[in-house]
């Protein structure tokens, strides 16, 4: 079932904000097997959300519709491609081969008794790609208020990732003093001196979290220029800036503001949020010892023969907004796959139908 259905999940285009099919398509396969509700994104489509009555716990199972756009470079078929154990087409890693596996437990689980299986809440988000306007839609609903743990099937290559660094967007302006190009000291130019900044975040001060590690910076744009031949007096730039926990943002926008005074850098600096439509994405983190942990680590081993790698997530996606928004033990596993967001884009057609068997297990667990 599970590679049937990523056959006709990635033979959808679903780049986000035109997630309409798709969504369609996952909601006419549930209905059969459950009670199911599309909620409405303006502008992005529909989220999809499915519900199975059980015993015990309640499990939120979780994977977005879209993907990129796509690139240039591609030698496969994008609307997908079989060679020996890959499986070709965009998304099909990040993250349709995910989704189809999650989308095959449920429809499994959904056929055994009430009392063999615990509370589960299907739910495909749009906008994962964007700026997880289905997420935050699905969470702000308060539809999620009384689950015990989220699954989500973003492709990890079979390791089980609990957390992951958070990011802010930062826009930072330079305010300087304009004057005749020909007499710069007479001036403050914007340019130079949010550049002077800019080349050294290097040197701001950063946390270190024993498990997510240290965050950073990277200058994603900067723009300025002069008023025919004088010192430009104004100059922005926007910068990431991925967190780890403890570091809010009063302490980054701090963090910068302090390597400023130490740069002695004489243009006006104003600091502050890049503004977009949906929260910041928070860092988190899942403690190993929790049951729920010990259980899907305990189900791996029985299905694989090995433990489990644990691993953090260097960058955001949805899982930031359940693990810190919602608040519940957030658990990302996933197959394995490669060249996610480029050319030839490819999943493991083996890994999918093992991380469905183990997803299928996990939850029977859980009752």
């Amino acid at each position: 079932m599970e590679v049937e259905l990523l056959k006709k999940l990635v033979s959808i285009p679903s780049h986000f904000g035109k997630e309409e099919r798709i969504s369609e398509f996952i909601a006419s396969f549930l209905e059969p097997y459950a009670k199911v509700e599309v909620q409405k994104v303006n502008g992005f489509g529909n989220n999809v959300i499915a519900y199975l009555k059980g015993v015990k716990n309640t499990v939120v199972l979780n994977g977005h519709m879209d993907t990129v756009g796509l690139s240039n470079g591609w030698t496969k078929n994008p609307w997908g491609q079989i060679e020996e154990d890959r499986f070709y087409g965009l998304g099909s890693a990040d993250m349709k081969g995910g989704l189809a596996a999650l989308m095959s437990a449920f429809v499994e689980i959904a056929e055994l008794s009430r009392r063999e299986r615990p509370n589960i809440i299907f739910t495909a988000v749009v906008d994962e790609e964007g700026y997880s306007r289905g997420a935050w839609e699905l969470i702000k609903s308060k539809k999620l208020n009384k689950v015990d743990v989220v699954l989500l099937g973003e492709p990890t290559n079979e390791k089980l990732m609990l957390g992951a660094r958070g990011r802010f967007v930062i826009q930072i302006e330079a305010f300087g003093k304009k004057a005749h190009a020909a007499r710069p000291d007479q001036g403050i130019n914007a340019i130079e001196e949010l550049s002077k900044l800019l080349a050294n975040l290097g040197k701001a001060k950063l946390k270190k979290h024993r498990k997510l590690g240290e965050g950073g910076f990277c200058t994603l744009e900067i723009e300025g220029k002069a008023d025919g031949l004088s010192v430009p007096e104004y100059a922005k730039a926007i910068v990431d800036r991925h967190t780890v926990v403890g570091e809010d943002w009063e302490f980054v926008k701090g963090t910068l503001e302090k390597l400023a005074q130490k740069l002695k850098i004489k243009a006006q600096l104003k600091i502050e949020k890049f503004k977009r439509p949906t929260p910041e994405m928070l860092p988190y983190y899942v403690k190993e010892n929790l049951k729920i942990v010990k259980t899907f680590r305990r189900i791996f081993k029985q299905k694989t023969g090995r433990e489990v790698e644990i691993t953090y997530g260097k960058s955001v996606g949805d899982f930031n907004y359940f693990g810190t928004y919602l608040g519940k033990p957030t658990l990302v596993f996933g197959p394995i796959g490669g060249n996610w967001h480029s050319a030839d884009e490819w999943v493991s057609i083996s890994s999918v139908k093992r991380v469905k068997k183990i997803y299928l297990s996990f939850l029977k667990a859980l009752v």
